[in-house]
């Protein structure tokens, strides 16, 4: 149990679980916390009684959920495209987002990044033009207008990033959207 611990092995989740005394903490077996020292660590069956002898579930590894397959990144990447959805229009940064959901901003891009396949960057220039391609087929505002709404500071960045994405400029996409539409 101690080496599937040190080693942060799934395979053992539901089978055990850790406590540590100096932290008053339980974990899963696959837990990235820090390795905590032999003499500080004891081990239960299941999470009910490692509560009973008073430890409290770690916020990382969440071993309080029923489920064994839990994935502490899920989390992160949920809050992270809420609050990028919800926000999209402002002018966001790295740090205000990681500040938001509460981890580094490195930690949070590196891992963003290996669960979606996109930066959070990249994922807020897709919903910008997404709100953009909306606006353009809804509303009668010229490009330069959707331009702002949409959060940009600049319409070369803008129209940039719109070609990139919809393969053509927002003119062309009003105008081929409002041939199939009629």
């Amino acid at each position: 149990m101690w080496k599937a611990a040190v080693d942060c092995d799934h395979k053992y989740d539901g089978e055990f679980f850790y406590a540590v005394k100096t932290t008053g903490i339980f974990c899963r077996p696959s837990c990235k916390s820090k390795t905590p020292n032999y003499e500080n660590i004891c081990f239960f069956p299941n999470a009910e009684e490692a509560r009973k002898e008073g430890f409290r579930p770690c916020k990382r590894c969440r071993p309080d959920l029923l489920e064994n397959t839990y994935d502490p990144h899920l989390e992160i990447i949920e809050d992270t495209k809420k609050y990028l959805q919800e926000n999209y229009a402002s002018n966001i940064t790295i740090a205000q987002l990681a500040m938001h959901v509460g981890v580094s901003q490195y930690y949070l891009s590196r891992t963003f990044k290996e669960k979606t396949g996109y930066t959070p960057q990249m994922y807020l220039s897709t919903l910008r033009i997404q709100k953009a391609q909306e606006l353009l087929v809804t509303t009668k505002e010229n490009s330069t207008e959707i331009c702002f709404q949409v959060g940009y500071q600049n319409f070369s960045s803008f129209y940039k990033q719109f070609k990139k994405i919809c393969g053509c400029s927002p003119r062309c996409f009003r105008t081929e959207k409002g041939r199939k539409g009629n």
